[in-house]
Parts: structure tokens; C-alpha cells; sequence
């Protein structure tokens, strides 16, 4: 097993998976650094009564461009764009819900604070992090793209597919939004309501993935000109990957229910949606 991986031909010309080797797309490399330097000069020029904040977040930040770095560059970058379908639905989990959790939590909402006092930006934000908006954007943007036609032509061609690779981040940053939001002016939802959309997030992506893993047609013909590794099939693999996008996705949701069912009950009786809220202010009068 260990020979047949050392040294396996892509689909592309002149390209090779090696486990010897790390492959990095230096565009990619290029762009996480520009943001780590925005976010520092941010911490630095944005810095106030809440800048010691930013200590402790920081971590989550960086850990953050590091799941977007191992995900868009190296073995599973060569994977998924050239040789298995299951690979690209792990980098797609990975994209979707491991990196915005941590994008969110890892900013501070007092560096994000500034940019809301341009009325046309705050009205923008206020519409886009709406919970029904982020919930219909993210499971369109999931569907859409898992059409064979335009998962295929992300396949085929770098350009679209570093669209959907973008597409991907930003509606699942805004997924998370209405869970983890940093600022009380764009708030979460309470806690009943937390735990109620993302049971219901569940739904849209169980049903791809459940299209994906019990079609009886190869629906990416793209990975069945690829090696095989391990003799995976490319049925075998489809499935594989609808498997994967279906049960981990759903644990995934579940597990994030449990927390805030137990930090909802931790609040007693505590208003559930006050205690949800991060830096929560009463409306004046309430």
C-alpha cells in the first residue's frame, strides 16, 4: 500500500501525489498571510477597552487559516481536485464547518465594530446575517453546487473552482453567524432558536447527500479517468463520499445542538435569548 501512494499521476500534465512532498499554491499562501497581517494591524489599530480580547482569540483566528492553508494545499488539496470525489466532500466539511466556527470566534466583535458605523454597510450586514438568510444561502449554495453540471465544470476548470471554494467559506461563515456572532448589534439567535436551526440545517444536506450516496449513476465522471488507490472504484468512492458529507456532517450539527442545550439549561432562568448574546445590552428602556 505504502508504494502504490508514494508516487501517483493526476489527472492533470506533469503533476504527482507524493507523500514525500507538500504541495502549496503560493496565491493561497499569499492571501492567508495578507489577512493574519490585516487582522494584526486591526488588533493594533482598533485597540480599546476590549483589545486584551484579542489574546485569547487569536488562537482561533490562526487556527482557522491553518484548516483553509491544510485544506487548499498539500495531500488533500491533491486528492480531491484529481482523484477522489470522497477526499473533496472531507475538504468541503472542513471549509464549511470546522473553519467558520473558529473565523467567528477567533474575531473579536470590537474589531469588527468600526466598520458598522457606515450606515450602508451596517444595513448590508444587518440583512445578510439574518438568520433565514443565512440558513436559504448557505443550503442553495450546497445544492447548487453539487449539481453534477456545476460540479463537474468546478472540476474541470481552477478559475470556477475557486469560486466555489469561495462561495463554500462565505455562506458558511454566515451559516454560523446567527450561533456565534461576536457582536451583539448583528445578534444570535437564543438559545431555543439555536438549537431549531441547525436541527433544521441538517435537512438540506442529509438530502444531497443521501441523492449522492444512493444514485445509481456516476454523477462526477471527472475522477473516474483518475488511478485508483486502494482499488476504490468510482462508484465505490461517490458513495463513499456521500457517506461522508451525510454522517459526519449530521454528528457535526448534533454535537454543536448538545452544547448549547447544556449551556442553555446552565442559564436557568436567565432570559435565553440575553444569555446567548456575547457583550449582551439591553435596549434602552427594556
Amino acid at each position: 500500500m505504502g508504494s502504490s501512494l508514494a508516487f501517483v499521476p493526476l489527472l492533470h500534465v506533469g503533476a504527482s501525489l507524493s507523500l514525500a512532498s507538500f504541495t502549496v499554491h503560493w496565491s493561497t499562501a499569499v492571501e492567508l498571510l495578507a489577512i493574519a497581517g490585516l487582522y494584526e494591524w486591526r488588533a493594533r489599530t482598533t485597540a480599546g477597552p476590549r483589545a486584551p480580547s484579542v489574546a485569547a482569540r487569536r488562537p482561533y483566528f490562526y487556527a482557522a487559516l491553518a484548516v483553509i492553508f491544510f485544506s487548499l494545499n498539500g495531500w488533500l488539496h491533491d486528492l480531491s481536485d484529481w482523484y477522489l470525489f470522497s477526499a473533496h466532500m472531507v475538504q468541503h466539511l472542513l471549509l464549511t464547518l470546522l473553519m467558520p466556527p473558529l473565523l467567528i470566534v477567533g474575531v473579536p466583535g470590537w474589531m469588527l465594530r468600526p466598520l458598522l458605523r457606515r450606515r450602508i454597510v451596517a444595513r448590508i450586514a444587518s440583512v445578510l446575517t439574518r438568520p433565514k438568510v443565512c440558513f436559504a444561502t448557505f443550503n442553495l449554495v450546497v445544492a447548487i453546487w453539487h449539481l453534477p453540471i456545476f460540479y463537474n465544470a468546478a472540476v474541470e476548470s481552477h478559475p470556477i473552482h475557486i469560486v466555489q471554494h469561495l462561495m463554500f467559506m462565505v455562506s458558511a461563515v454566515m451559516l454560523w453567524w446567527p450561533i456565534l456572532s461576536q457582536l451583539p448589534e448583528l445578534p444570535r439567535l437564543s438559545y431555543p432558536m439555536q438549537m431549531l436551526y441547525l436541527f433544521l440545517a441538517t435537512l438540506p444536506m442529509s438530502v444531497v447527500s443521501v441523492i449522492i450516496t444512493y444514485s445509481q449513476n456516476l454523477l462526477y465522471p471527472g475522477y473516474s479517468a483518475a488511478p485508483r488507490i486502494l482499488g476504490i472504484t468510482p462508484m465505490e468512492d461517490q458513495l463513499i463520499g456521500g457517506l461522508i458529507m451525510w454522517i459526519p456532517g449530521g454528528l457535526v450539527f448534533l454535537a454543536v445542538i448538545s452544547v448549547i442545550f447544556f449551556r442553555w439549561q446552565s442559564h436557568g432562568a436567565e432570559d435565553s435569548r440575553a444569555s446567548a448574546q456575547v457583550d449582551w445590552r439591553p435596549a434602552a428602556g427594556a
